[in-house]
């Protein structure tokens, strides 16, 4: 399946896609797969409850935001796939940091279900046809296909690494 077109995902998305290289999701999980899990593992536990500035996430809001994230994109890939009839509601990011216990987890806890997400996103992955990959629906107001669907998946991973890198120093 080749890298999407700019019909199969709204705008917001681009910046997600253009984190990524190669032409189809099992490329993209040999190119980033580790390099993203390793990354998350490499950040000290101690570190993990650093903010780069007042009203900015904590190391771990913005893994459990990533986290989160990587569940919902692959719900809309899995809804879309079973062509669901209905549009795929939009989520408040904020709001899901804002609910979620990220600040009183335990970091390798949070880690270990990161890889365990990451699995399950590849296996699922991994079960499409073309046909499936091919679906198109509507989330967040976009037309959204399986396929772009990987690629935001793996986009939105790195872009967050971008910024743990840019911002928080790790």
């Amino acid at each position: 399946m080749p890298r999407p077109s700019a019909t199969e995902y709204g705008s917001y998305y681009q910046t997600y896609i253009n984190y990524t290289s190669g032409k189809d999701y099992s490329i993209l999980v040999q190119q980033y797969h580790e390099r993203i899990t390793e990354s998350w593992s490499a950040i000290p536990a101690e570190k993990t409850n650093y903010a780069y500035g007042p009203d900015k996430w904590t190391i771990k809001q913005m893994f459990q935001h990533v986290i989160d994230t990587e569940r919902i994109f692959a719900y809309r890939a899995l809804a879309i796939s079973r062509k669901e009839p209905n549009p795929i509601a939009g989520f408040d990011e904020n709001e899901y940091a804002k609910n979620a216990t990220a600040v009183n987890r335990n970091w390798k806890d949070m880690l270990t279900e990161w890889r365990v997400v990451r699995q399950s996103t590849n296996l699922l992955f991994a079960s499409f046809n073309e046909d499936q990959l091919k679906c198109q629906g509507i989330a967040s107001g976009n037309p959204m296909s399986v396929n772009a669907l990987g690629f935001i998946i793996f986009g939105h991973a790195l872009h967050h690494l971008h910024i743990l890198k840019e911002r928080y120093g790790v």
